[in-house]
């Protein structure tokens, strides 16, 4: 039986209750291959309720294709199997100046429609005594962003999730994207894009260096 309002799945336990993906507890008592088993079903009943012809070979396959995508590819990030592991170096450099990874591809699905969210984000932190390989901050962008989202949210769960991982509250993140539900349907505008942002520790309380990670990111 649903249960949203239960304890959250291992995927965002670490996250505040109102930024966690709501899941439901068993979200992952079935294996990929049995969602995909699922799943391919489910479309194939949509297709043919749309009135497409199923024995047509450019069609036959597609249930089985979007179930997979859906799975290993859109949504991979709801698994917590697939969360980064972010590893930390020493900062032997004694690098303790801004640290900017901007137009990070971001790739999501509006969890409203369930039609993508296409975009860039730029996140930026102050190291400490530590640093980290600049891929896993692609990685946790991706992580976050390969599940149904609202990009305020997404937004915030990028941030925590760094400031967690780099054991600092010294973190920048701001996200531009297109939304096809705004662009391909209801208003069709295909000119406007979404920009949200969140700072914390000095980002949040020092002007200059919000407007110096702006200005790197080219704001």
């Amino acid at each position: 039986m649903d249960n949203p309002s239960g304890p959250a799945p291992a995927t965002d336990s670490h996250l505040p209750t109102g930024l966690r993906t709501p899941l439901r507890d068993d979200a992952f008592a079935r294996s990929d291959e049995e969602k995909i088993a699922a799943i391919s079903g489910h479309f194939e009943a949509i297709m043919r309720e749309l009135g497409l012809d199923l024995t047509d070979d450019s069609l036959a396959g597609t249930p089985r294709r979007v179930a997979k995508m859906y799975v290993k590819e859109w949504f991979k990030g709801l698994d917590p199997a697939n969360r980064p592991e972010v590893r930390m170096f020493d900062n032997r450099y004694d690098y303790h100046q801004l640290l900017v990874e901007r137009d990070i591809t971001l790739f999501s699905c509006c969890e409203h429609h369930f039609v993508p969210i296409i975009g860039k984000a730029h996140v930026a932190y102050l190291p400490g005594s530590h640093v980290v390989g600049l891929s896993k901050l692609n990685r946790v962008v991706q992580y976050y962003a390969r599940r149904p989202q609202v990009q305020e949210r997404l937004t915030r769960q990028i941030a925590e999730e760094l400031k967690q991982s780099l054991g600092t509250d010294d973190v920048a993140v701001l996200i531009e994207a297109d939304h096809l539900c705004v662009m391909s349907r209801g208003v069709n505008d295909t000119s406007s894009s979404t920009l949200t942002s969140e700072y914390s520790g000095r980002f949040a309380t020092d002007e200059a260096l919000r407007n110096e990670f702006l200005r790197q990111i080219g704001k």
